[in-house]
């Protein structure tokens, strides 16, 4: 069954109505999955068409319950129903709402809202069942790339070997808290009222906090003005030299860990290529520079 035939048949047995046609005339954004906009019998829903080979990037049945919880503590959207076999969920459309990339990223009061909402993650009371090891999904999904048959660019291994051998000297005393781990500014959502939430949780674990610091900066091209204001207001003091070195060791691990996400995205026939390109490109450009110098500025590494 092909997967909006799948999404269809859901609806129609989660609403009880056989006349329901999965509309995808709305679409509300997404890299990992598909999320579209429907009215189905007055009420706006976002529902979620997961994407090529989600089903052997993530787990949903730890989402299912990571999501749960951060709907608990009240930072996420309303979610409906959640199918952990095939990942599609149907959730609330936030009404009037916009995403942290039409607001502004960087503007003050968004920045302070971003912060506001990492740290209510980072210290939930109750914690996820599972940890994001950027290694380890690294690795993960470069298994996947080995069974598409697919390649890797040409100075692939050795720039990944720099960059281990980078994080294993620089970056210690990591912690662990819950952690939303994708931190794009599309995935936290204002309302009318001025209510931000973070959306998405399909990556969420346990991690360094840092990573989601690092996910905001590089995802949004912070200028050095407003990574500035974004510390100033997560960290409340100038970052320690191993706070810097955790943000920028963390945003190469991301730019290389997305850019070998994207490949199995391109292997599996989508159109991911120059999103990969843009990725690596930046992952090469910076590793090299901080190898030669680590006091190289975490804004400098934000520029493609």
């Amino acid at each position: 069954m092909r997967i909006e035939e799948l999404v269809q048949e859901k609806l129609r047995l989660f609403f009880r109505d056989e006349s329901i046609i999965f509309d995808k005339s709305r679409f509300a954004g997404g890299l990992t999955n598909y999320n579209y906009i429907m009215d189905i019998k007055g009420v706006e829903y976002v529902i979620r068409q997961p994407g090529g080979m989600t089903e052997q990037i993530i787990d949903r049945k730890i989402e299912r319950v990571n999501n749960n919880i951060a709907s608990e503590f009240g930072v996420n959207s309303d979610c409906v129903y959640f199918d952990e076999h095939s990942g599609i969920k149907i959730s609330l459309y936030i009404k009037n709402s916009r995403n942290m990339a039409q607001a502004g990223p960087s503007l003050p009061k968004n920045l302070e809202a971003v912060c506001r909402l990492m740290k209510k993650v980072h210290s939930f009371p109750k914690h996820f069942l599972n940890r994001f090891d950027w290694q380890v999904e690294l690795s993960k999904y470069e298994r996947i790339i080995q069974q598409q048959r697919g390649s890797f660019f040409f100075d692939y291994a050795t720039l990944k070997d720099q960059l281990i051998t980078f994080v294993q000297k620089n970056v210690k005393n990591t912690i662990l808290v819950p952690c939303h781990n994708d931190t794009v500014p599309e995935n936290f959502i204002i309302d009318d009222t001025g209510r931000t939430y973070l959306i998405d949780w399909e990556y969420s674990g346990m991690n360094d906090p840092c990573w989601d610091v690092a996910a905001y900066i590089i995802e949004s091209k912070l200028s050095a003005e407003a990574i500035d204001y974004l510390i100033q207001n997560y960290f409340n003091h100038p970052l320690t030299p191993m706070e810097e070195l955790k943000i920028k060791s963390f945003m190469m691990a991301q730019d290389l860990l997305w850019t070998v996400w994207a490949l199995i995205r391109h292997y599996n026939g989508e159109d991911f290529l120059e999103y990969c390109r843009i990725r690596y490109e930046r992952f090469r450009k910076n590793i090299q520079a901080i190898t030669k110098s680590p006091h190289y500025s975490i804004a400098s590494m934000v520029m493609s």
